[in-house]
């Protein structure tokens, strides 16, 4: 049995080993690309690889365990041991990530009062439960009983966020209790309090950034004294929101640089080796003056592409790693090719108004209620009601609500609102004629991910509508998470101005990655055979989304648009070539 220890060094099997590791989330990349992948890990010159676990996925309704599929951490974790890598878990509650309400299941909001990654019972009571189902799948794969996973982390970035030492102590305790055998760490910035209010008694400290690899290092030692020295997260890249003038890129030589200073003095795990995508509705946002939710592409200009393709920052970062460890020369496995479809036409088209009772239940109540409350994670929800006495409308607001909503009077779009906009009231120019009806489509953008604002993330409408100066109650809500779309009747027709589903078909002789451009098209979702590929809108960077050649299959393929603003030009393009703006 082999056995890592961490002593001024790290050690296996009683031997000093350097850690050269790569981050890639399973989660994020199709199981049918995990070998490829690792592979490409291994001919890098690594010997580790890191992952996240997403508490959200694993149990996204309370109580309902998923370990299948893209979910399957065990098969990730063999296909790793396979290739002869090591493995770093980090299963915190919480993992940040750029990664919707970091890694926190939506479920925990329905609960009023609820805090968040502190001694707070119901909170312990939650992660508790989930770790004692988690342990039984991961503990399985450590080192200490055969497989290759040699350290877990104790929460995450903890220091940026509080300063509770008491919670810390007994996430570690909890862990060890669940099961875990191998050595813990943490990771935080090594700057400010950030390093000290993460700390954890017995728990080596790691640290996060993205430059000036030998003064974080001695920071660093001043603080933990004769230990190791790792960067968790050596960032060698950034992410994309909604919005930023173009896709954001590192830069090369700095980088080069600063990975052969960190592996001179230390250990490395790269963040991200690859990035993958944010599939469905799971990019996460933050939020500091305003809301910046992430694109669906989670390229993080890593040493992969999001498609997996060899970067020039992969081949300059080989180049280091050879200077400290032997590169193997690895034949890949799994042939991967990139096809161009071309242009596909409409197939079908319907309305969103006249479907909402085919594809959602309508529930009602006095008050419009959260998605949260209404057992809702992700997506849409639609808030209807019925104007017996307002009219004209001259003046309207939303209490509590998030993040962005779209308003219709008798079917007919009249105001959209997004993030602050939705804070004060709004005052139309022209008033709106009295009409029979009103509908606001919410929209979730993806709850934030890192600072105290995780605490204010339920969606939907959480308190009230205010129309001209007065609340309005009596609603229907809809829930429109966009998993089931079987019930949509192509028959019921989309008007001018209203949400809508569009349907593609094609015939594929063969398989491979593509690339779907929506050039002309708003802003909403797409699926792909049913498998939700992630969010589109027309403000950028990104302008095309990454359809990953396994969700394809030999024969018709059918592909589901659903938009929002009323702009569909009625074609798409599948194209070979990415465009992340």
């Amino acid at each position: 049995m082999e056995k890592f220890e961490i002593r001024e060094d790290f050690y296996l099997d009683g031997k000093k080993i350097k850690i050269i590791s790569g981050g890639m989330h399973y989660f994020r990349v199709v199981p049918e690309y995990w070998r490829d992948r690792l592979e490409k890990l291994k001919a890098l010159g690594c010997n580790t690889v890191e992952t996240y676990i997403p508490w959200n996925l694993h149990e996204k309704e309370k109580g309902q365990f998923d370990f299948d599929g893209i979910l399957d951490i065990t098969r990730y974790v063999k296909t790793a041991q396979e290739l002869g890598l090591m493995v770093i878990l980090r299963p915190s509650p919480y993992i940040c990530a750029e990664w919707e309400f970091g890694g926190l299941p939506y479920w925990l909001l329905k609960e009023d009062n609820m805090r968040l990654r502190c001694m707070y019972e119901p909170y312990l009571k939650h992660v508790r439960e989930y770790y004692e189902k988690l342990f039984r799948v991961i503990a399985p794969l450590q080192i200490t009983q055969g497989g290759p996973v040699i350290m877990m982390q104790v929460e995450n970035e903890y220091g940026y966020y509080g300063d509770d030492r008491e919670y810390l102590e007994y996430m570690k305790n909890l862990m060890i209790d669940c099961g875990c055998e191998v050595p813990l760490v943490t990771s935080d910035g090594p700057w400010g309090d950030a390093f000290d209010c993460g700390k954890v008694e017995g728990v080596l400290q790691t640290g996060n950034f993205g430059s000036k690899g030998k003064e974080q290092f001695s920071i660093m030692r001043e603080k933990i004294g004769d230990k190791p020295l790792m960067c968790m997260e050596f960032w060698v890249g950034w992410f994309d929101n909604w919005g930023v003038e173009c896709h954001q890129t590192g830069d090369l030589e700095e980088h080069v640089k600063d990975l052969d200073e960190i592996l001179s003095e230390g250990h490395v795990n790269i963040y991200m080796f690859e990035g993958g995508t944010n599939f469905g509705f799971t990019n996460g946002s933050n939020y500091y003056d305003v809301l910046t939710p992430d694109v669906t592409s989670y390229d993080y200009d890593a040493l992969l592409t999001e498609d997996g393709r060899i970067t020039p920052k992969y081949q300059a970062f080989r180049q280091v790693i050879s200077k400290y460890a032997e590169v193997p020369e690895v034949t890949l496995s799994t042939e991967i090719k990139r096809k161009d479809y071309g242009t596909l036409k409409v197939s079908g088209k319907t309305g969103l108004f006249g479907n909402l009772k085919n594809i959602a239940e309508p529930a009602a109540s006095v008050y419009p209620r959260s998605m949260e409350k209404l057992g809702q994670g992700y997506g849409y929800i639609m808030y209807e009601s019925l104007l017996k006495c307002e009219g004209p409308i001259e003046k309207i607001r939303l209490w509590g609500a998030n993040d962005r909503a779209n308003m219709f009077v008798d079917e007919k779009p009249v105001l959209t609102l997004y993030d602050r906009e939705l804070l004060t009231e709004y005052e139309f120019e022209s008033p709106i004629q009295k009409g029979e009806k009103i509908s606001i489509l919410m929209e979730n953008m993806g709850r934030v991910n890192f600072g105290p604002a995780l605490e204010q993330q339920r969606k939907g409408i959480d308190r009230s509508v205010q129309i001209n100066g007065h609340q309005h109650y009596y609603w229907t809500e809809y829930c429109l998470p966009m998993e089931d779309l079987s019930g949509l009747d192509f028959d019921v027709p989309v008007n001018e101005g209203e949400p809508g589903f569009y349907e593609f078909t094609f015939e594929a002789e063969e398989t491979g990655d593509t690339f779907l451009d929506f050039s002309g098209w708003g802003k909403g979702c797409v699926l792909v055979n049913g498998f939700n590929i992630g969010r589109f809108w027309e403000i950028g960077p990104q302008k095309r989304l990454y359809i990953p050649g396994p969700l394809l299959k030999k024969g018709q393929n059918t592909i589901l648009i659903f938009e929002t603003e009323g702009k569909a030009p009625g074609t798409i393009a599948l194209c070979e070539e990415p465009d992340l703006g």
